[in-house]
């Protein structure tokens, strides 16, 4: 069943296009509205016949979408009523949308988000931001590029400047699903898996008028790390395993953890965790937090790695598992994501150490047919 429909817009189409922007194929979204012309969607006068955004927000939440999605397209309308609000002095929740920007604000924002679900990505981040340049056309007359609304939404988010685009490259809605969506910038070192492109209505001959969209994972052998360390002599070894938990979902790279010898001729455990840069803070927090100790130590360090990439592979239907590719001087690796194998192993009912070897076959298979989708 299409968006348009699941959203309670029967008499909506949509239609997917491929389309050139500046010798660029990108992909084009148009729904075609009933009533809908090229003007303004965006009105805000209180006695325009239209839609008050908090009855959007009430038609949001009542949707069949995941709750994920719901939350973030409601705080969205919230946002953009609030911005729109503090600009004509309307409170936000009297705010208008007339009706075909309604239903076409609604389609964007709930697909948008929507669409990053289904990509199954664990964070978004964003790129400074490019507002354009010079003066934009709204229902009133013409406002300077960014339009009041956006500076507003776009306060505390880096900005681009300098770009080719002439007018308004983001507009509140943009700007709406930048704030509820992105974590802020990408993470200091990563690798693209895919990218693609997506068209706007507008052709520009100077630059394509297009949104980039990188699909991508961290790269944690970053050639800089940073060690954060302690010894504890206090500390039951049966509490390791939950430290390592923590340090792990805070960040780190690898925990290890080895006996030595403390004051006084004491038996003491010390503990390491590797991590990048960025995320220092966090795991040295949680090493305070999870252990008996008062402090940490912390090194820079610099590493040599193997170049990796990641396959995963379905043992039976709904049953994946991971495998990590090394390419390394003597050839190549593989190597199972344990807790993948381990959950495999318990669903499937088969040893472990079985699923593990299958998964390796199953991955160099693919390897060797040049796939690794």
């Amino acid at each position: 069943m299409g968006l348009p429909v699941r959203l309670g817009f029967p008499d909506v189409g949509v239609r997917v296009e491929r389309v050139e922007r500046c010798a660029l194929m990108a992909t084009r979204v148009v729904f075609d509205i009933p009533g809908a012309d090229d003007g303004d969607h965006h009105h805000h006068d209180e006695h325009a016949h239209g839609r008050h955004v908090a009855a959007l927000v009430e038609r949001v939440r009542g949707l069949p979408v995941s709750e994920w999605v719901r939350e973030r397209a409601a705080q969205a309308f919230m946002l953009v009523g609030e911005a729109e609000g503090r600009v004509h002095g309307v409170p936000p929740e009297r705010v208008h949308l007339h009706e075909v920007g309604a239903i076409d604000a609604v389609l964007d924002i709930v697909g948008a988000i929507e669409g990053f679900e289904r990509l199954g990505v664990d964070a978004v981040h964003h790129l400074p931001v490019a507002v354009g340049s010079g003066w934009v056309r709204a229902a009133h007359g013409e406002l300077p590029v960014p339009a009041p609304a956006t500076a507003l939404l776009l306060e505390g988010i880096e900005l681009a400047s300098g770009g080719p685009v002439e007018g308004e490259a983001t507009t509140p809605t943009g700007a709406a699903l930048v704030r509820v969506l992105s974590a802020g910038p990408p993470p200091s070192r990563w690798r693209l898996t895919s990218t693609g492109w997506g068209a706007g209505t507008r052709n520009p001959a100077g630059y394509p008028n297009a949104l980039r969209l990188i699909v991508a994972e961290t790269a944690p052998e970053a050639a800089v790390a940073v060690v954060v360390a302690t010894d504890v002599d206090d500390m039951s070894p049966e509490y390791v395993e939950p430290l390592r938990q923590a340090l792990t979902a805070a960040g780190a790279l690898d925990v290890s953890a080895w006996t030595t010898q403390g004051k006084k001729g004491r038996m003491a455990l010390r503990i390491e965790a590797l991590c990048a840069p960025e995320t220092e803070r966090a795991v040295s927090a949680a090493l305070l937090e999870h252990s008996t100790t008062a402090g940490v130590r912390r090194t820079g360090v610099t590493r040599v790695t193997l170049p990796r990439t990641e396959i995963v592979v379905e043992l039976a239907d709904g049953v994946r598992v991971r495998t990590k590719v090394w390419e390394g001087p003597a050839g190549r690796r593989l190597k199972p994501e344990f807790d993948d194998v381990v959950a495999a192993a318990d669903r499937l009912g088969r040893p472990a150490l079985s699923v593990a070897r299958e998964a390796e076959r199953l991955a160099e298979r693919r390897l060797e047919h040049g796939t690794t989708d």
